[in-house]
């Protein structure tokens, strides 16, 4: 038996005004998918305990079958490990955003999505410049970065870059008992990235600068049992997001790197679709995310955000199904990790909608794969690290 499972992030919203009060799942144009739920079964599943912010690191983790109650450390972490950065049992690891700031607005928490070799000269030039036994600085990809401490931070209370937008940063830079270290260290690099010669010619090109790291997400290393522990079944990850191939590795998955995968807008879904293909020939799961709709969402762009939904069913779905037709030997599961509402421009806790298809299940004929459908359907799981088990063993409560 072979279990594909498909991570639209985000893709679960609220009904949109410039969608006739469609959201955007019911706004695409999704065939595929639609196929899939009237051949299969909807429900709808919580994928964010309550306690829990609602961040793609708890979401990822709670649909891949681990309680966050009992694994989860911190998201930086899980990026740290991607990056294969090793952490010590004291280690702190911290995410490290360059952002844009602008009369102490956060304008873009993605520096305008700088280039990964435009970063990593900034970032280098920060370890140079304010690195110390307290902090070092480690390059990653495009924003995404990493600074840890040995034992430092974990008692700083900090805000994801993404959530504040357009606001004012005074009121949400680091808070608690160690707030005030990371409030120097952020604020001591906005002077040398101001003055950098990357950003002086981003400016002059009319590009947005990445004039201030923004630290947040700080954890120590999980200890994970293994997928293949867990559940008797080797398995890849494909993404280009760092925290989910951090988590694939904690987890024992192969981490599978595909050509043309960005994590952003213009990634390349067929490529996606053509590496799960070949990883299922060599491995029993497959775990394959695309970042795409929650960009989308992060920018307020509920057009973008159709778009995402619509290539992610054609390009992505649409490749595996041509070349993975219905079969007895196949089961494929569908959600988004969590909820980003475009009017919300952040994650929400609320619930998401979910399809299994299985050999043998009597179909939801006439049914759609969004978050009404889903809802309707009347399948509402509380605990969303208990899909997983349920979706390998074909649970009769999913039938």
């Amino acid at each position: 038996m072979k279990y594909l499972v498909l991570i639209p992030d985000g893709a679960a919203d609220n009904s949109c005004p410039e969608l006739g009060g469609k959201t955007p799942l019911e706004g695409a144009a999704t065939a595929n998918l639609d196929r899939l739920a009237r051949a299969g079964v909807l429900g709808t599943v919580s994928t964010i305990p309550a306690g829990f912010s609602p961040g793609s690191d708890v979401a990822n983790l709670c649909v891949l079958g681990y309680n966050p109650h009992l694994y989860y450390t911190g998201r930086a972490p899980l990026e740290a490990a991607s990056l294969d950065i090793s952490l010590g049992p004291a280690d702190v690891a911290f995410r490290c955003n360059l952002v844009y700031v602008e009369n102490g607005v956060m304008r873009d928490f993605a520096a305008g999505h700088i280039g990964t070799e435009e970063a990593a000269v900034l970032i280098r030039f920060l370890q140079e410049q304010i690195g110390s036994e307290d902090a070092s600085f480690f390059p990653g990809l495009s924003y995404r970065h990493i600074m840890v401490s040995p034992g430092r931070g974990l008692k700083a209370e900090c805000t994801p870059p993404h959530d504040i937008t357009g606001r004012p940063i005074a009121d949400h830079l680091p808070g608690g008992e160690d707030g005030a270290w990371l409030r120097q260290l952020m604020q001591a690099s906005a002077p040398l990235l101001e003055d950098h010669p990357v950003n002086r010619e981003r400016l002059r090109q009319g590009r947005a600068p990445a004039n201030m790291v923004w630290l947040w997400g700080q954890g120590t290393a999980p200890r994970l049992p293994a997928f293949k522990e867990r559940f008797g079944l080797s398995g890849s990850v494909i993404s280009a997001v760092d925290l989910v191939k951090g988590l694939g590795k904690y987890a024992g998955l192969d981490v599978i790197s595909v050509p043309g995968a960005t994590g952003y807008l213009d990634t390349d879904y067929r490529a996606k679709a053509v590496h799960a293909l070949m990883a299922l020939e060599r491995r029993d799961f497959v775990y394959v995310h695309v970042e795409a709709p929650d960009e989308a969402a992060h920018m307020g762009n509920t057009r973008e955000k159709v778009r995402a939904i619509e290539r992610f069913d054609r390009d992505l779905v649409g490749t595996l199904l041509q070349e993975m037709p219905f079969g007895p030997d196949y089961r494929i599961m569908v959600l988004p990790d969590h909820a980003t509402p475009v009017d919300a421009g952040t994650h929400t806790a609320d619930p998401v909608p979910f399809l299994i298809y299985r050999p043998g299940l009597p179909g939801n004929a006439g049914q759609a794969f969004n978050e009404h459908s889903a809802a309707r359907w009347g399948l509402m799981l509380e605990h969303g690290w208990e899909l997983m088990q349920k979706f390998i063993s074909g649970d009769p409560e999913l039938a």
